[in-house]
């Protein structure tokens, strides 16, 4: 008996080892894939969407856009065309949540350093206040990447619009006047197509590590 076993003891092996494989591919190829969810006005909270967007049902994207960041570069929806992108509003006077924001808008940038189709968007809500100089002596100070991360300035109401009627950013209305005024601590994970695929709070650590994670998700959606 055991010259019989010892015999079909490397094909029994063998035999194992080929099952333990064929159940790990059959596993991956059965596992669901994840995905994350293509936002759309009508999902999102009625407060945060312009009344003239609340029936859109699918197909948003975020408008085009013509900025100025903190080298005075003309920043266009052009310089996304095919990247993932992480967007917020601040302001370089703020002095409660905004510097929280940036702190963990550079962690993400440290997360994506070596990854050529992800950047970051900073959107300026005091433009007037915020001229070129201002985001650059900002940006020297914060460790901002120019290859990696625009801060931009500009026309008011075309950020506030933005702010409003693209990324759903903001509870409040306005006009984007002279006593308009957004403070929001909302990120917004962007993806290829220009479709927001999350939203987070960017002064929370936990909110944050959940975008790097959908990030990861995000990226690898492309990679296949």
């Amino acid at each position: 008996m055991r010259k019989f076993f010892a015999k079909y003891k490397f094909f029994g092996t063998v035999l194992f080892l080929l099952s333990i494989v064929i159940i790990y591919l059959i596993y991956n190829t059965l596992k669901p894939v994840e995905r994350l969810p293509i936002y759309q006005p009508s999902m999102l909270n009625p407060e945060l969407v312009d009344s003239t967007l609340h029936y859109t049902k699918k197909y948003h994207t975020i408008a085009d856009f013509k900025l100025i960041n903190q080298n005075g570069d003309t920043i266009t929806q052009k310089d996304y065309e095919g990247k993932i992108y992480v967007a917020d509003f601040f302001f370089t006077t703020c002095p409660s949540i905004c510097p929280i924001m940036t702190k963990n808008m550079a962690q993400i940038q440290s997360s994506i350093l070596d990854d050529n189709n992800v950047m970051l968007l900073s959107h300026s809500v005091t433009p007037k206040i915020d001229s070129v100089p201002q985001l650059k002596k900002y940006a020297l100070e914060k460790g901002v990447l120019d290859n990696k991360w625009n801060l931009v300035t500009g026309d008011k109401k075309q950020i506030y619009e933005l702010a409003r009627k693209s990324y759903f950013a903001v509870l409040n209305d306005g006009d984007g006047g002279p006593f308009d005024m957004i403070h929001t601590e909302n990120f917004i994970l962007v993806d290829k197509e220009r479709r927001i695929r999350g939203t987070y709070d960017g002064t929370n650590k936990e909110e944050v590590e959940k975008l790097l994670k959908d990030l990861e998700i995000l990226r690898a959606s492309y990679a296949k």
